[in-house]
């Protein structure tokens, strides 16, 4: 596999949220130990989803967590597909987290407004500790897709025709996301394995344009290519 990344094969979703758990919580501590904070980005999806539920029940020092998210859809502030809102369900209305910790992308004032507000907020908080990032069928990730052209410069994008709905979003930029210290891809499905498969041969794919000093694929064996 591509050798720039270090690959962990774990028997199923599972385990992968797990394993992830536990990689996070001893990145969170080496943070706080060194630096005085955690800065962490977070993904949407079914496997953060385990995550975030597992994170829930864990006792750590949420105190000196900072939580930034790595995309959002342009909705409500209060509708069910927001990543923002699973991940308060699921994880963050649980704990004892400074409100001020939390910065949600404010993508229901549109795709514009939205990346351009979380610029200014990002621009003075990278880099990063660690970024959650997963991989969608067709390679992308965040809401970085193939055939969609951004400046590479920018901190954020405004996605406009996602293939996925709703169309419009706004995205953390392929330079803020490798902004930080690790980077960890959650990959589960065989669903993924195709991708995974161009991804490994080096397709120009969105998945393939982050790069951190530590970037680790968490992987269950459904999605590894045979």
């Amino acid at each position: 596999m591509n050798s720039q990344y270090k690959w962990k094969i774990f028997n199923d979703a599972d385990a992968v949220a797990t394993a992830a758990c536990e990689a996070i919580l001893t990145a969170a501590n080496d943070a706080i130990s060194q630096r005085g904070r955690f800065k962490i980005v977070l993904a949407g999806g079914s496997t953060p989803e385990k995550i975030y539920r597992l994170l829930a029940r864990a006792d750590a020092d949420w105190q000196h967590w900072w939580i930034y998210h790595g995309d959002e859809r342009c909705l409500p502030v209060d509708h069910q597909d927001r990543n923002s809102l699973m991940a308060a369900e699921t994880w963050l209305d649980h704990i004892p987290i400074p409100k001020t910790q939390l910065f949600d992308i404010p993508a229901e004032l549109g795709p514009e407004q939205g990346a351009s507000l979380y610029a200014d907020i990002i621009n003075n908080t990278l880099p990063f500790d660690l970024v959650l990032l997963g991989m969608g069928e067709d390679g992308h990730t965040a809401s970085l897709f193939p055939g969609h052209s951004h400046n590479p410069d920018n901190l954020t994008h405004a996605v406009h025709n996602s293939p996925k709905p709703p169309p419009e979003r706004v995205s953390l930029s392929a330079k803020s996301l490798s902004a930080s210290n690790q980077v960890v891809f959650l990959i589960t499905g065989a669903n993924k394995r195709d991708a995974v498969a161009r991804w490994r041969v080096g397709a120009d794919l969105p998945v393939a344009s982050i790069h951190a000093p530590q970037t680790t694929v968490f992987i269950d064996r459904a999605a590894l290519p045979e």
